[in-house]
């Protein structure tokens, strides 16, 4: 009797980017029970019950997309399904989505001991890629939730939308307790996030094995602000579209809420936050002067595809409405110099799937004030970053490290973020030199529209692989949903 073969799969002819390396090699890949069991030049294809010939393409570690929304428009067991195919066509293989009590998503307040089993079981067996959650304490209750969250359902990241206690999700709002379904006498407010970082410092302290990988996220704007030029920017004629939504949210508050989160921070020893979708050069430059400010904060920087790829005289103008806003271009130039200069952690989608009847008010459908805010984008943030870094000589070992490596490292995700054995088997196969023009027709979401409608980007995912099994390949999405809910360490990180 002869041998059974060694592995469950070899992927030939990879151009191999690693996030640690400085170039591409081309290698073969050997899969065993999910995950990589061997990379060398030349393994024997006998060695295999499966073999795939990659055809020279590179091969990225499956897209760690650390910034998703998923049930915020609709049922989050539906949204689920579609959104996560769009992930699987752009090669992402992990999402961490974030998640909250009050309107949206489930539309419930309370418990999260309540809230956060239904999420589990709403998701389970409806999504194609590997996903996780990040969760947003909003009631005073959910800050003695947060040993909870970790230590049964693996929950190490947090999150806090900073505009939230005095501003609506789409704009002016006086109703903001009824938005977050909390109780009157209670204040989603400064003192409410300072008393979050008290109770994630404690959560370290508890758990300090976890320490590097337990963190709190914010959105970084001031309500105050918001509200007072909202008011402006309305009854001014001369602006209209994402010019006046930006005007509207102007970058110095960004900037301010950075300031405030990074000294709540220092006061709390709240030892890791991540300063989200920075979309302004003012809100980077006041994250770079926090972090000189708190050395011994261990700050994390986030840009979103869409803030790199779009500025506010886009032709796609209603449908790019998203919180912070779509930034004038200088501005969007000053975060791609920012990603060079390696002052970014990771590149994200913010991927939030709003339907065009939804996103659009049908009778003055050009209005900014009545659109919805959030757009999907996962489907295109490998291609995009691919496309528009190539042009600013950023390397494909950096692209990984941005879509892979730094997140998966952040956020606990220890078998993801490289192509290395003993981590699972997720691979996304690129033509680099491929051209395809946004079409929001051909994409797997169920949004109807893309902001990037038209773009042409340069780089062109063929085929993703989730712990060695092929879920996405030349243009069609393949089998049934497989992928898992990430329970995340507890465990020191793994280097």
């Amino acid at each position: 009797m002869s041998e059974p073969p060694l592995l469950d799969k070899i992927i030939k002819n990879v151009r191999v980017v690693h996030p640690s390396a400085d170039a591409v090699e081309l290698l073969d890949i050997g899969i065993k029970n999910g995950k990589f069991a061997e990379i060398a030049p030349h393994i024997s294809a006998n060695q295999a019950l499966e073999v795939f010939d990659a055809k020279n393409l590179l091969g990225f570690p499956g897209v760690v997309d650390a910034h998703t929304h998923i049930g915020i428009y609709q049922p989050l067991d539906k949204d689920a399904v579609t959104e996560s195919k769009a992930a699987a066509m752009g090669g992402v293989t992990t999402t961490l989505n974030y998640i909250r009590t009050g309107q949206y998503y489930l539309n419930k307040g309370g418990s999260y001991r309540d809230f956060f089993p239904e999420v589990l079981a709403l998701s389970a067996g409806n999504f194609f890629v590997d996903y996780s959650y990040h969760v947003a304490p909003i009631a005073s209750q959910h800050i003695d939730e947060i040993p909870l969250l970790f230590e049964e359902y693996g929950v190490s990241s947090f999150k806090i939308f900073m505009f939230y206690g005095g501003y609506g999700l789409h704009g002016l709002s006086e109703q903001q307790n009824l938005f977050l379904m909390i109780n009157k006498e209670e204040r989603y407010d400064f003192a409410h996030f300072e008393f979050i970082m008290r109770g994630i410092t404690r959560l370290i302290e508890k758990h300090p094995a976890a320490r590097d990988t337990i963190s709190l996220s914010l959105h970084c704007e001031v309500a105050e602000i918001l509200n007072a030029y909202t008011k402006i920017v309305e009854n001014d004629s001369s602006l209209s579209g994402l010019h006046a939504y930006s005007a509207a949210r102007p970058p110095h508050s960004e900037g301010l809420a950075i300031c405030i989160a990074s000294y709540l921070a220092n006061e709390t020893n709240c030892a890791n936050i991540n300063l989200l979708h920075l979309s302004s050069r003012k809100a980077m430059e006041a994250a770079l002067t926090m972090q000189t400010a708190f050395p011994h904060i261990n700050f994390r920087r986030e840009v979103t595809v869409g803030h790199l790829l779009l500025d506010v005289d886009t032709p796609n103008g209603t449908w790019a409405k998203v919180n912070p806003p779509i930034r004038p271009r200088a501005d969007v130039e000053y975060l791609w110099q920012a990603v060079l200069n390696n002052q970014i952690d990771w590149i994200v989608s913010d991927h939030a799937c709003c339907s065009a009847e939804q996103k659009r008010s049908t009778k003055d459908p050009n209005n900014i004030w009545l659109a919805k805010s959030g757009f999907g984008g996962t489907e295109y943030l490998l291609s995009g970053v691919l496309s528009e870094g190539s042009k600013r000589g950023m390397s494909y070992n950096q692209m990984a490290k941005l879509l892979s490596w730094n997140p998966s490292r952040r956020f606990g995700l220890l078998a993801k973020g490289d192509i290395a054995v003993g981590y699972d088997a997720d691979l996304v196969l690129v033509d680099p030199n491929e051209s395809f023009v946004v079409r929001a027709a051909e994409s797997e979401s169920q949004q109807g529209y893309t902001p990037f409608e038209g773009m042409e980007l340069t780089g062109r995912v063929k085929s993703t692989f989730l712990r060695g099994n092929l879920i996405y390949n030349n243009g069609q999405v393949l089998g049934l949903p497989s992928g898992r809910y990430l329970k995340r360490a507890h465990s020191a990180i793994k280097t």
